[in-house]
């Protein structure tokens, strides 16, 4: 039997998502909506909105650093005029002066390949769309923003972050997924923290590590003597407790100091809790924003899609993070890290001077944030004039009719 690779499956789903044009356009002919909202792997959905006389926004689920950066990148193609893929570059026409290498960029920019043109169109796409929808927030990356806006022409609207809209402790526990652990457990032992004294470690859902690699964060944690909640993938075939990635006697040693998560946590929940001091992240934009609104700051562990430039945002440009210095891109299994370092990033965002400027830094930009969706506050702001614009669009339209 052949083995399908993950590359076949994705394009065999990415084909398969085109074949609902005709539901689509079934549905929109029955809600009649007044815009068209989809994600930027949807460049079929333009054709769509057009047909029924409709704008078609895109919604970027990430920065307009990352999106920005990679753009410059697919652009100028900086990486194919370095001599190896260690060696750093500097991002064409993109502000900051911020470098990168050859390791650190997604397959699509190595190797031509189907979803390489895939991806062409859709930047394209994104050209011809009304418009983007961002989930960021414009005071948190200004000059990213601008450039977005003038330099590459991408008519934006910035209206995060979008996890504020979970006002309730409910919503917070089960943002995403029900949680594997009672949201009260969770809380009643984070109550009996310190403020600023836990370090929360989770890498989403996609990101997979080695029991070697997880077996490391492990002795890392333990010997950083700092508590701790670690959220780790529930292996459905190993019994709890039997895990070989534990050192032996690990849970009973670490009682008191540190609470492991087999599963999906209530990640809002546990970032807002005072006792949560730093963040180790791999850098996906939705946990990133979540940090940012909570205050925390982050060790960042990249692992793929546009990580590697999240982390470039959080530890040059906004100065909240400390890079736990992973430099491979390798789609879902993270870089090797050895547990010296795990130890030692822990330490440096939890512990001494440092950590206190890197707190004090992301509290500032977490009443930034929360400002921002209130009354009168930037988010708020873009929204209400995205809504006006697209009354108008409406107007014109229908006067053609």
């Amino acid at each position: 039997m052949n083995k399908v690779t993950t590359a076949e499956i994705r394009n065999q789903f990415m084909r398969a998502i085109t074949m609902q044009d005709q539901q689509l356009g079934q549905l929109i002919e029955k809600l009649a909506p007044d815009c068209l909202i989809s994600d930027m792997f949807f460049p079929w959905t333009n054709e769509i909105a057009a047909k029924f006389g409709i704008p078609r926004l895109v919604f970027h689920g990430t920065s307009a650093f990352s999106i920005a950066g990679t753009e410059c990148v697919r652009l100028y193609k900086p990486h194919k005029k370095v001599s190896c893929d260690s060696e750093p570059f500097v991002i064409p026409n993109f502000p900051g002066e911020i470098t990168m290498s050859r390791m650190q960029l997604p397959d699509i920019f190595k190797e031509e390949t189907e979803f390489t043109k895939f991806y062409n169109e859709v930047k394209e796409s994104e050209k011809k769309s009304f418009g983007v929808v961002m989930n960021s927030v414009y005071e948190l990356e200004p000059a990213y923003a601008d450039h977005y806006r003038t330099f590459l022409g991408r008519r934006s609207w910035f209206v995060g972050p979008l996890s504020l809209c979970n006002k309730e402790t409910e919503d917070k526990a089960h943002r995403g997924n029900q949680a594997s652990i009672d949201q009260h457990e969770c809380l009643k032992w984070l109550d009996s923290k310190q403020p600023n004294s836990v370090v929360y470690i989770c890498f989403g859902s996609m990101a997979n590590f080695n029991a070697a690699q997880l077996h490391e964060i492990a002795v890392g944690l333990e010997a950083s003597g700092q508590q701790f909640i670690w959220a780790v993938k529930k292996d459905p075939n190993v019994e709890e407790g039997k895990e070989e990635w534990l050192p032996e006697g690990y849970e009973s040693r670490i009682r008191n100091k540190g609470l492991i998560i087999r599963g999906w946590a209530p990640q809002v929940l546990i970032l807002d809790h005072e006792a949560i001091g730093g963040f180790v992240t791999h850098c996906g934009w939705n946990s990133t924003l979540e940090a940012i609104t909570a205050g925390v700051p982050l060790v960042t562990w990249p692992v793929a899609a546009e990580q590697f430039f999240n982390e470039k945002l959080v530890t040059e440009v906004l100065k909240i993070g400390v890079s736990i210095g992973v430099k491979q891109w390798v789609r879902l299994f993270g870089d090797s890290v050895k547990s010296e370092r795990v130890e030692e990033a822990v330490k440096r965002v939890l512990v001494g001077e440092e950590a206190e400027e890197l707190r004090r830094r992301a509290k500032a930009l977490a009443e930034m944030a929360r400002g921002a969706v209130e009354e009168g506050g930037s988010s708020w702001s873009e929204l209400e004039d995205l809504l006006q614009e697209l009354g108008q669009q409406k107007l014109a339209h229908n006067k053609k009719i």
